[in-house]
C-alpha cells in the first residue's frame, strides 16, 4: 500500500543550467533570433530549450510570442532573479575553482617544527609568495607529534616534520626534503674551534646544553650512537638562549644544519662525523589518502628548492 503524499512537500524541478542560460539570453534580448546569434545556436535550438524549461516548470509559458520578438510573462518575470542567482553562483564557483587550479587564490595552511623556521621555511615562503601572491598563507609552529595531530584533525594541509622526536611516521604520506647534518657549537675560543670535523666522542667529557634533560628522542641521540651518554648541564629550550649559554662557556650544544645560518659570531661550529644514519631526516608530511590542495603541492616544491640551499651532511671518515 503506497504511502500518503506529504502535503508540505514541494517537488524541486530538475532544471538544466543550459536552459536557464538560454532563458536569460532570450529575456535579455527580447528575441529568439537575437539570442540564438548571441549563443551561436540555431533559432530552433533556442526554441527547444525554452520549451523544455517551460515543460519542466509545469507548462506555464515564460514568454508571450509577439509578432516581433517575445515578452516575459508573469511566470517569466518571477523566474529571472532565480535564474540569475543560479547562473551567477555557478560562474562564481567556476572562477574560484580556476583560481585554485592556477594558484591565483585559495589558501595554504601548514606547520613546521621550530628549527625549520630558521632558514628552510623562510626561504620557501619567499619563493612561494613571489610566485603565488594571491594564496592566503597561515603557519603554525610546533613539535612534530603536535603537528601530526593537527594534520589528522584537518587543521593543516601539510606539516614540515623531522625524525628526531621518534614520532611514528609510517601512516603519513612523506615527501623527503633533506637529510640533515649536525654541528657542535663551541665558544669561539674553544681549542677545537677552527679545526675540521670531529667525532662527538672527543666531547664526551663536556657539559652539554640541551632542550631536554634526557638525550633520548633529541639530537643527542647521536651521542648515544657513539657510545657515551652526554652530561646535560643546562636544559634550555629556546635556540637563541642556547647560543648564549655556549658563548658564555657554560657548555657545548648540537646544532642542526637548518639552524646553522643563524649562529652568532662568538660561536664556532664543528661538523659532526657520524658513521651511522643521518642525524635526522626532514619531510613534508600529509595525511595518506587525503587530496593535497594545489597550493600545498606547490609549497612542497618551494620547500625542496629551499632545502637545496641547506648544507649537506659533512663527509664521514673512512
Amino acid at each position: 500500500m503506497g504511502g500518503m503524499p506529504n502535503p508540505h512537500r514541494t517537488d524541486v524541478p530538475d532544471l538544466s543550467t543550459v536552459w536557464l542560460r538560454v532563458f536569460l539570453e532570450v529575456a535579455r534580448h527580447g528575441s529568439f533570433t537575437v539570442a540564438s546569434r548571441a549563443l551561436g545556436w540555431t533559432q530552433s535550438a533556442v526554441s527547444r530549450q525554452i520549451s523544455s524549461l517551460e515543460g519542466a516548470l509545469g507548462g506555464a509559458p515564460l514568454f508571450d510570442r509577439l509578432p516581433r520578438g517575445v515578452r516575459l510573462t508573469e511566470a517569466g518575470r518571477a523566474l529571472v532573479p532565480h535564474a540569475e542567482a543560479v547562473t551567477g553562483a555557478l560562474h562564481t564557483a567556476a572562477r574560484e575553482l580556476a583560481a585554485l587550479r592556477e594558484l591565483a587564490g585559495g589558501r595554504l595552511r601548514f606547520g613546521a617544527f621550530p628549527t625549520a623556521d630558521a632558514a628552510l621555511v623562510p626561504h620557501a615562503l619567499g619563493v612561494f609568495g613571489s610566485r603565488h601572491p594571491g594564496v592566503r598563507v597561515s603557519r603554525e609552529e610546533g613539535l612534530t607529534p603536535a603537528l601530526l595531530d593537527r594534520l589528522v584533525e584537518g587543521r593543516l594541509d601539510l606539516a614540515v616534520v623531522s625524525t628526531t622526536s621518534g614520532a611514528p611516521l609510517s601512516s603519513y604520506e612523506l615527501r623527503h626534503l633533506l637529510d640533515e647534518s649536525l654541528y657542535v657549537a663551541v665558544p669561539a675560543g674553544h681549542p677545537l674551534a677552527g679545526g675540521g670535523p670531529v667525532r662527538l666522542g672527543r666531547l664526551a667529557g663536556a657539559d652539554w646544553i640541551s632542550g631536554s634533560p634526557r638525550p633520548e628522542g633529541t639530537l643527542l641521540d647521536a651521542a648515544l650512537r657513539q657510545g657515551f651518554r652526554p652530561r646535560i648541564a643546562h636544559v634550555v629550550g629556546e635556540w637563541t638562549a642556547k647560543q648564549g649559554y655556549v658563548a658564555a662557556g657554560l657548555g657545548v650544544a648540537l646544532v642542526p644544519a637548518l639552524a646553522a645560518e643563524s649562529v652568532r659570531p662568538d660561536i664556532a661550529l664543528l661538523p659532526v662525523l657520524d658513521e651511522g644514519a643521518p642525524a635526522r631526516a626532514v619531510y613534508a608530511a600529509t595525511v595518506r589518502g587525503r587530496s593535497l590542495p594545489p597550493a600545498a603541492e606547490a609549497f612542497v616544491g618551494a620547500l625542496r628548492e629551499a632545502a637545496g640551499r641547506i648544507p649537506r651532511t659533512p663527509a664521514t671518515l673512512a
